[in-house]
């Protein structure tokens, strides 16, 4: 039978208060006594049972975090921000891979939910309010993260993904570029659809420049390699000279399928980004890339979603960071100075 909070108490020669004090609040109990019950835990083998302890104190000291893909590093990067801000508050961050999966991500919004967990983060794969708003009418607020609140109905950390996309096509069109394709997907993801929205506008501001879309059925390596060999394939004179990818995973899978098939990049073939993560400058041609700051969106939605805990009334905010482009070798050629768009 394992041990319980009164084994410990009557081993240590203690009270239950002071063993309670020792797990919560140390610097209550004297030295030696911190030692006394720390020695008859670790004799006994007691390990406490905080979901009791969530239900007594009616929330617990975990934040949920609910991702699209956890195997593309932006997302990882993004939690090793919340989770570090979580950290400063004295709580721990639960991740959840939803996979693209409407059904895991209400799987896991529940679960989070009778975990008590204090608050969630979440970036969503399609619309997600109603759920969201029942969450919050049963005390589990929410706050979008690598999404703007569509309704600003709850707040938000993003970036600007139209911009980011206009970056992108700007430069390659500044670079000399006249036929882009752009490709990613699902399209059910709205950053994606930003991205492409963007891109076009550039492209709808320069004379001469041709646009398509390749869709990808996800945002992998492998859906990139996909993308590579089939514009590999086409003959010469209708391959495109530049390509932007909906994210980095997927630029790196072109590379991957125009290089096998002998196709030279940047001089056939330019190839832009989107994230910067930290493989982007270690491919085989570096990646331009238009960079997002993960770790401080992480950080930031972690802090909005603290204070909204704090003060359920407050009003929803949109945080919008902007985009940066970075120029490396896979488009050759850095920027002849500062572009907006704005």
């Amino acid at each position: 039978m394992s041990a319980n909070i009164r084994d410990v108490a009557e081993k240590a020669g203690v009270s239950v208060g002071t063993v309670s004090n020792v797990l919560n609040h140390r610097e209550k109990v004297s030295p030696d006594a911190v030692r006394r019950v720390r020695e008859a835990i670790e004799e006994l083998g007691y390990v406490r049972n905080d979901a009791a302890r969530q239900l007594r104190v009616g929330r617990s000291s975990t934040v949920g975090l609910v991702v699209l893909d956890v195997r593309n590093p932006f997302f990882t990067d993004l939690a090793r921000g919340a989770e570090s801000e979580a950290a400063r508050h004295g709580l721990s961050v639960i991740l959840g891979n939803s996979d693209d999966d409407v059904e895991r991500e209400a799987g896991y919004l529940d679960l989070f939910e009778e975990q008590r967990v204090r608050g969630i983060l979440i970036s969503p794969y399609r619309e997600i309010g109603p759920h969201l708003r029942r969450l919050r009418a049963r005390g589990t607020p929410a706050v979008l993260v690598d999404r703007r609140s569509e309704d600003e109905q709850f707040s938000s950390v993003s970036v600007d993904d139209d911009h980011g996309g206009w970056l992108a096509a700007n430069h390659l069109i500044e670079t000399g570029r006249r036929r882009i394709l752009f490709t990613g997907g699902p399209f059910d993801i709205r950053q994606i659809v930003d991205r492409q929205a963007g891109a076009r506008r550039a492209v709808d501001g320069a004379d001469g420049v041709a646009f398509e879309t390749l869709p990808t059925p996800g945002a992998s390596v492998a859906d990139g390699r996909s993308t590579g060999d089939a514009i590999a394939a086409r003959p010469r004179q209708d391959r495109p000279d530049a390509v932007f990818a909906a994210n980095d995973l997927i630029a790196m899978g072109v590379l991957q399928g125009l290089a096998g098939r002998g196709i030279r990049v940047p001089d056939e073939i330019a190839i832009i980004g989107f994230d910067d993560i930290v493989f982007a400058s270690a491919a085989v041609v570096p990646l331009s890339s238009v960079r997002q700051p993960s770790q401080l969106m992480g950080e930031t939605a972690l802090r909005v979603l603290l204070e909204e805990i704090d003060d359920p009334t407050s009003a929803a905010r949109q945080i919008v960071f902007e985009p940066e482009l970075v120029v490396r070798a896979s488009t050759a050629s850095a920027m002849p100075g500062p572009a907006t768009g704005r």
